[in-house]
Formats: C-alpha cells, sequence, structure tokens
C-alpha cells in the first residue's frame, strides 16, 4: 500500500461504523498488531484473514485494517462446551515508523488486545518489544474499579509464539489464545453487573450495574 492508496483515519472510523451497524454477529472484537516497521505485522495479518502469503507488500503507511468472522464457543466450569458466539474480527495494521507513532497510539484505547511482533533475526525489533508495551501501558489509566482481580492476575505471563506468515505456523493459534483472553475478560464484564443487580432485599442496583459495566475495560 503506498501513500496515495492509505486510507484515512476518518475514512477508517467511518469503516467501523458501517461494520457495526450489521447485526449478523453477537461480538465486535479490535485486536491491534503493534511492532516495528519491517517485523511482518501485514503479511501476519493477512495470512490470517486470507490463508495466503504475499510477499510484496510494502511498509504500511499510516494505519490499515483487516475483518474476519470466527464462530467462538466458552467452555464451561465443568469442561463441557458452553455458549457459541458469532464475532466480527478487526484487526488493524500500524506502522512502525516513529513518524506515524501518533496516529498508532490513537487507536490504542478502543483495542480490546494486542499482538506485540518482532522479527526473530532483529536483535532491535525485539528490544522494542518494551517499548511498545511502555506505549500501551501509559495510554490506559487504571481507575478503581478496573485493576486486576489479583496480583497473579497482573503478574500473567504474556503468552509467546513463534510464526511465520510465509508457512502459516502458529499463525491462527496466537490469534485464538488472544480472542480467548479477551472474550474471557468480556465474560466476566457481563456477568458480573447480572450477578449484582439486586441487593439483599431484593431492591434494584441497575444504576451500579450500569456503571460497572461502563468501567469495565476488555
Amino acid at each position: 500500500m503506498n501513500s496515495s492508496e492509505c486510507v484515512s483515519a476518518e475514512h477508517l472510523l467511518r469503516a467501523v461504523i458501517s461494520t457495526m451497524t450489521d447485526g449478523d454477529y453477537d461480538y465486535l472484537i479490535k485486536l491491534l498488531a503493534l511492532g516495528d516497521s519491517g517485523v511482518g505485522k501485514t503479511t501476519f495479518l493477512y495470512r490470517y484473514t486470507d490463508n495466503k502469503f504475499n510477499p510484496k507488500f510494502i511498509t504500511t503507511v499510516g494505519i490499515d485494517f483487516r475483518e474476519k468472522r470466527v464462530v467462538y464457543t466458552t467452555n464451561s466450569p465443568n469442561g463441557t462446551t458452553g455458549k457459541t458466539f458469532k464475532v466480527h474480527l478487526q484487526l488493524w495494521d500500524t506502522a512502525g515508523q516513529e513518524r506515524f507513532r501518533s496516529l498508532t497510539t490513537a487507536f490504542f484505547r478502543d483495542a480490546m488486545g494486542f499482538l506485540l511482533m518482532f522479527d526473530l533475526t532483529s536483535q532491535q525489533s525485539f528490544l522494542n518489544v518494551r517499548n511498545w508495551m511502555n506505549e500501551v501501558d501509559s495510554d490506559f489509566d487504571i481507575d478503581e474499579g478496573d485493576e486486576p482481580d489479583s496480583d497473579q492476575e497482573d503478574d500473567a505471563p504474556i503468552p509467546y509464539f513463534e510464526t511465520s506468515a510465509a508457512t502459516g505456523a502458529e499463525v491462527e493459534k496466537a490469534v485464538v489464545t488472544l480472542l480467548d483472553l479477551v472474550m474471557k475478560r468480556m465474560e466476566q464484564c457481563v456477568d458480573k453487573p447480572a450477578a449484582d443487580a439486586h441487593n439483599t432485599d431484593g431492591s434494584s442496583k441497575l444504576d451500579a450495574a450500569a456503571a460497572d459495566e461502563k468501567k469495565c475495560a476488555c
């Protein structure tokens, strides 16, 4: 994609609004691919959405996104199959160059999950993963009530995959793992207001529940 083909942020936002009007899914999940320029974010996302490898992609200018519909099935605590949801995935491809950093970070807040990527042949791209993580952390203000449920959750290791857009190795597994984490968090956000909807005397706590739901970040 060259600069003449680059879609503006305004057009991207319009595209998001238009897809959200299509009611043929249960959840709209937005994931962001982050990493230095040239680490393979575009080819990774293209492999996942189209199951094809295109080595001729050039550096992303600004920001772009791809979409895919998937069926997600939850697991009950006893290990049996739970609910099934239709999920509309938006996978946002960000520019890694410093001059586009302000545009890239503007999309952080609406994201529900991040794919942090580096090139195994580039030590610097690996070292810069920490910088990308810091960018994400600094963009989110953790309010009271938004904190992790436990120290153990806060210190949970980040899943790691060595993927190949050329062969497709581990590409789908990486995205599905992130989607699973997001969906489990979504379930917690949805279930908590429902469980707390009434006081012990039977009176409604809908206002408090609604407030909790607004604060719940996935």
